[in-house]
């Protein structure tokens, strides 16, 4: 079993001197010391590394798509009882309940409400009428603008190094593309896809980026639940062992190459149908959602996304087969979605340590381009 390394000290109250420019607007918008966000992974950002995030001083956000209503109420009461910093939501703008999360997002007073497909215009205002921040995450420039268009606070620039559902640009290349596009709002931008380390904030940065938003870096910290084997496999696995598939649901979707992956891409698609099915019903009962609210819900998607109805008939078999493996463990069946990253990552650190060691090395950075950080008044 791999165990928990690198520096884990947390915060103890005295901030170091680091750079001025670490000091971002995704700081202030978020009310957070650190430009650093932990994305909503379905079935991996529950309480207990959102609130580590959150504590360590960073933004957490809870994954709340694989929860029933309730679940994401006690979810949501677990963070706000171990830190009373900020931490955010990830919601599905299609799902039937969606307005019920949004206003349990408002009475219980999150901080945050992040987006992984464009939300409707009506629940954006519903946001900001009651002080909630809202993110999207894009993966185009006019994606960008489009939001930037309906009011939403921020937009993560997620490219092709990302994990999960990704397109096929690189982060080097979309980030300066979606601050250009954005350019001339008060839209912060973070950047997704490839960043690890405090080298990657530092570049980010110098993009024009306002901070960063990981995903496979948090999955690999002492504070995730997922098993201890499965993230033994993440340690293991090379730059080159990952893949971009359509075959899991029908969208360009960035995991670990398995045999399990090998045998989807062989299948044909009629195949791959009976169990997107039988997963797409076990996904409703397991978020609480009735089978006529399913099928609402796919016709949104249809609609707002602009999906395929095979893609709709898929949609539920990545996180079925995600569940499978970072909640029970079953590699055999399941699919470990990843970034690119998880290639030079080789140990688990405690959420604090990660981020303080990652200030440390973009304060490192960032001296050694623009001189040392000044010494604090006195």
């Amino acid at each position: 079993m791999s165990t928990p390394t690198g520096p884990d000290a947390a915060p103890n109250g005295s901030e170091p001197a680091r750079h001025p420019a670490l000091s971002t607007r995704a700081c202030d918008l978020f009310g957070v010391r650190y430009p650093l966000v932990q994305t909503g992974m379905g079935w991996v950002s529950g309480a207990r590394l959102t609130a580590a995030t959150a504590a360590a001083g960073g933004l957490g956000i809870l994954a709340s798509a694989t929860m029933t209503l309730d679940e994401l109420g006690a979810a949501i009461d677990k963070v706000a009882s171990r830190t009373s910093n900020p931490f955010g939501v990830n919601l599905l703008p299609n799902q039937p309940d969606a307005a019920e999360r949004i206003s349990l997002i408002v009475d219980r007073g999150v901080r945050v409400a992040s987006f992984a497909a464009a939300p409707r215009p009506e629940q954006v205002q519903r946001l900001r009428d009651a002080g909630v921040v809202t993110i999207v995450t894009v993966g185009a420039k006019r994606h960008a603008q489009k939001v930037a268009e309906i009011g939403v606070s921020a937009v993560i620039a997620q490219g092709g190094e990302g994990g999960g559902h990704t397109g096929s640009v690189p982060t080097s290349l979309l980030l300066p593309e979606v601050v250009d596009g954005v350019a001339g709002t008060d839209v912060v931008v973070l950047a997704a896809g490839g960043f690890s380390d405090g080298r990657g904030l530092a570049a980010a940065l110098a993009w024009g980026a306002d901070g960063v938003a990981m995903g496979t870096r948090f999955l690999l910290t002492a504070e995730s639940h997922v098993p201890d084997h499965v993230k033994d496999l993440y340690l293991g696995t090379p730059l080159t062992g990952t893949v971009v598939t359509t075959a899991i649901d029908g969208a360009p979707q960035r995991v670990i190459r398995t045999a399990m992956i090998d045998a989807l891409e062989r299948s044909p698609g009629l195949l791959r149908f009976p169990r997107a099915a039988g997963n797409a019903w076990r996904f409703a009962r397991q978020a609480g959602v009735s089978l006529p609210d399913l099928a609402r819900s796919g016709v949104q998607m249809h609609k707002d996304q602009e999906l395929s109805w095979s893609q709709v008939a898929l949609a539920a078999n990545a996180p079925m087969m995600t569940r499978a493996s970072v909640v029970d463990g079953d590699v055999e069946v399941g699919i470990l979605p990843t970034g690119q990253v998880v290639g030079v990552i080789d140990e688990l650190p405690t959420v604090a340590g990660l981020l303080e060691r990652i200030m440390d090395q973009a304060d490192g950075a960032l001296s050694r381009l623009c001189g040392p950080s000044p010494e604090p008044s006195t």
